[in-house]
């Protein structure tokens, strides 16, 4: 069979036919869970390039009081939001070190999460992209995974606590966020330094795209913009999180190719995460938000269900994260 790159397939300069039919994008729903996780497990040691996105039910909570710094109140608008809220989807997108994809091109799961619209908080206008990206919600409800459950499948399954898988984001806090939660099955921590503490443990080796652009002068923009400056193409839907990871998979294996000759300084960038503690750039106004849609509330209990999104003028939500 033959062999395929992700960055050859993804390139818009490469001649080949149909790129999307070179590469599976594989749903994983209660049903096939345990199924799914089994290739996982026995393709990550060959594989061991985790690229992650997550789809999430926006921001709808703003802590307030004081803050020392403007990286912990961006960590504490992180907690309090990924507390409320329950992850929708979780992309996984695996190659080797070189961006090489498995023979028969199944190289991609999106695992999607139970979600009721009657039930659980989200913020309107991020309900509805998701909805016009072909998120089914009533899927969701019916056939979603219970994200306790795969937490523990996802310990037992090799690709967390471990050195040897690499994992790639773009702008990704709230993505880790999300995972460190249902890794722990508890609330993020109070402190900035003991969530640091948890991602390091769960994630020794990380990447945030969006970090590494700081080195990168002609660089800027979201994920969409970054991929199409450096002419890569999508491959499945935007705004779901199997496609996202695809893309932000081959974006990152580019810029190594052009922009650090396939040669990077782990030291420099390994387990930063753009937005929070050391990765904070205030030039650029810190951490940004997948979806606008917030609403300022002191005490977390007053958020109200299906929280209504506010102005877009809004100047402290960030949108380069598509």
């Amino acid at each position: 069979m033959v062999r395929y790159n992700l960055v050859e397939l993804s390139d818009k300069t490469t001649p080949i036919n149909d790129p999307d039919s070179k590469v599976k994008i594989i749903d994983v729903w209660k049903h096939n869970l345990d199924r799914e996780m089994l290739k996982i497990i026995n393709l990550v040691e060959k594989y061991p390039c985790i690229a992650m996105d997550t789809e999430f039910p926006g921001v709808v909570a703003k802590p307030t009081g004081n803050f020392r710094t403007q990286s912990e109140y961006h960590y504490q608008t992180l907690k309090c939001n990924v507390n409320l809220l329950k992850v929708i989807q979780i992309g996984l997108t695996f190659t080797d070190t070189e961006g090489n994809i498995p023979e028969d091109g199944q190289c991609v799961w999106q695992f999607n999460f139970k979600f009721n619209l009657k039930e659980d908080m989200y913020a309107q206008d991020s309900i509805d992209l998701l909805a016009d990206s072909g998120i089914k919600f009533t899927n969701h409800e019916k056939e979603g995974i219970d994200v306790e459950t795969f937490g523990e499948k996802l310990i037992s399954s090799g690709i967390v606590l471990s050195d040897e898988v690499k994992w790639i984001s773009f702008h990704s806090a709230y993505d880790f966020g999300y995972l460190i939660k249902l890794l722990t099955n508890e609330a993020l921590p109070e402190a900035e330094s003991e969530f640091f503490e948890l991602l390091h443990t769960f994630f020794p080796c990380l990447y945030d795209i969006k970090y590494l652009m700081r080195s990168c002068d002609t660089l800027k923009g979201g994920l969409n913009q970054l991929a199409e400056d450096l002419g890569i193409r999508r491959i499945g839907p935007a705004h779901q999180a199997g496609s996202d990871s695809l893309l932000t998979s081959a974006t990152f294996f580019k810029m190594m190719k052009v922009f650090f000759e396939n040669n990077m300084n782990d030291k420099k960038y390994i387990g930063v995460l753009y937005g929070l503690g050391e990765g904070f750039d205030s030039t650029h106004g810190g951490l940004g938000y997948k979806n606008s849609g917030t609403k300022r509330v002191g005490n977390v209990q007053n958020v109200q269900h299906n929280i209504q999104s506010i102005s877009n003028s809004n100047a402290e939500i960030a949108t380069d994260y598509t």
